[in-house]
C-alpha cells in the first residue's frame, strides 16, 4: 500500500522515472508510509487510442472514484464541480 497506476501518452523513460520518483516522495511525505510500501506503474497509451482505452471505460465510467477530472477538483461524491 499504496499502489499508483499511471496511464498517459508515451513519454521518454527518464521523464516517467522522474514523475514516479516525485509521486513516491509526495506519498511518503503526505501519508507517512515507508518507501518499501510504494508501488507505481506506467502504461503508455497512444493518443489515438486514449478515448476508447482509457477515458470512456476507466475515467468516465467511474465518476465516484475521481478526485480530479479534466484538471478540476471533483466533489466528494465523485461528481464534478
Amino acid at each position: 500500500m499504496p499502489y499508483i497506476s499511471i496511464k498517459a501518452y508515451p513519454r521518454d523513460s527518464e521523464a516517467v522515472d522522474k514523475l514516479a520518483q516525485k509521486i513516491k516522495e509526495d506519498i511518503i511525505e503526505l501519508w507517512g508510509c515507508s518507501p518499501e510500501t510504494v508501488s507505481i506503474s506506467f502504461e503508455a497509451v497512444a493518443p489515438e487510442e486514449w478515448e476508447e482505452k482509457v477515458r470512456k471505460p476507466q475515467i468516465l465510467a467511474h465518476p465516484e472514484k475521481l478526485r480530479i477530472l479534466d484538471g478540476k477538483k471533483t466533489e466528494k461524491n465523485g461528481g464534478t464541480k
